[in-house]
């Protein structure tokens, strides 16, 4: 007799995994859709929710992907990365934060996302806790969840600069600790550390062996005022056999649409996200790779220029939110996002009635009244902030700051 015949007291099977129960779709991708449908619809939108420059991609980097092209260059590559990317990357490690890594210590994947997803499937257990700042990149704790792992949020204040603080870090670790995660400078807030500010972090980190660090450093080369740019296992070189360093060309070169982003650390991991990435999208575009070699290795004479174009949007947003009464906003030290706070509105009344009483109020307020789209702070885990991205032109800023004031002076 067939087992499986159909019963009427049996409970259909679920189609769609539970693990997705536990994520959410990103939150500034779900903005700048919003915007684009709004713009369709023939609103006048000012969207500054998208984490992308809007400089264009280098012409020398262009040239190289068409020269692959040409040649060719269009098959499959190894699994994680070309071995020419890869010893760009490592040429680039120690060029420029005195990292020596060997070519079987990098991975190469479809952006700095899949990158980090990768460590954290292979290296996540059930109920493993991974130390998140807060502030966060909206992608961190939900990766984290996805690997079954537990998110543990410390909360950065804008009195410190939203930057996390040694006693803070200290007082978060425990036995089950395996990561703790710093992005530096930071989306959202564009908070970067100094050496000695880092030098407090490092110094906890060596008294807990068990915890290994993941240094996310896609702005690495977007910060401002002459600071100088460190990374962890720069500043404490103990602390390199058990750092994990994530980095890409997306943000710098303007390549995010290319989607490389690399990382290095212990062979043991590459080698387990080599194993997984061969199941899971197997090798990045050849043509990207291929383009990502100009990046690393070509001229970089353009990344000083673009910074000081991004440091002079910040100063532009800064005293522009500042002026606004019931907005105030301190001043990040790189990548190219103000987070200001907007508590002072909380309490006022909208022309239509409503009563602003969150971040994600206000945002609202702002897209409905003046057509601004910002993403609220709530989607990177702390209220009341609203994240603003100034990677667009000077025009369009001054503009999308004064329809804010002017949304703002609606306000009873």
């Amino acid at each position: 007799m067939n087992s499986l015949k159909k019963k009427d007291n049996i409970d259909p099977m679920p189609f769609l995994a539970n693990r997705l129960s536990s994520i959410k779709p990103s939150p500034t991708i779900a903005v700048t859709t919003k915007a684009r449908e709004l713009k369709a619809a023939g609103r006048d939108i000012i969207g500054l929710g998208a984490g992308e420059p809007d400089f264009d991609t280098p012409d020398n980097i262009k040239q190289a992907a068409i020269k692959a092209i040409n040649a060719g260059d269009t098959k499959y590559t190894a699994v994680d990365g070309t071995p020419a990317l890869k010893k760009a990357i490592a040429a680039k490690f120690k060029r420029e934060n005195g990292l020596e890594y060997d070519v079987s210590q990098i991975t190469v994947g479809t952006g700095g996302k899949q990158v980090l997803y990768n460590a954290l499937m292979c290296t996540l257990n059930p109920g493993d806790e991974v130390i998140i700042p807060a502030p966060y990149w909206v992608s961190y704790p939900d990766i984290v969840e996805l690997a079954e792992g537990k998110p543990v949020f410390v909360e950065c204040k804008v009195e410190n600069g939203f930057k996390l603080q040694a006693a803070d870090l200290r007082a978060a670790i425990t036995a089950k600790t395996k990561w703790l995660i710093l992005n530096s400078p930071s989306n959202p807030t564009g908070a970067a550390y100094n050496r000695q500010e880092m030098q407090l972090l490092t110094d906890v980190l060596l008294e807990f062996p068990h915890v290994h660090i993941l240094s996310d450093d896609i702005y690495e080369h977007i910060i401002y005022d002459d600071l100088e740019f460190v990374t962890p296992a720069q500043v404490e070189p103990k602390l390199f056999p058990r750092t994990f360093t994530l980095n890409g060309v997306s943000k710098s070169y303007s390549m995010t649409g290319w989607r490389i982003g690399y990382g290095a650390g212990q062979k043991e991991l590459i080698d387990a996200i080599s194993i997984l990435q061969s199941q899971s999208t197997s090798n990045p575009s050849s043509i990207s790779q291929a383009a990502a070699v100009e990046a690393l290795t070509g001229t970089q004479s353009f990344l000083k220029p673009n910074a000081l174009k991004f440091q002079k949007r910040r100063d532009l947003c800064v005293d522009g939110l500042n002026d606004i009464p019931g907005i105030t906003c301190n001043r990040p030290e790189g990548a190219f996002y103000v987070f200001p706070s907007c508590k002072g509105l909380f309490g006022r009344k909208t022309p239509q009635g409503k009563i602003l009483q969150s971040g994600n109020d206000v945002v609202e307020y702002f897209l409905e009244a003046e057509s601004v789209a910002a993403v609220p702070g709530s989607a990177f885990g702390m209220d009341p902030f609203f994240r603003i991205s100034y990677a667009t032109s000077e025009e369009q800023l001054e503009k999308a700051l004064t329809r804010i004031k002017k949304a703002c002076e609606k306000l009873t």
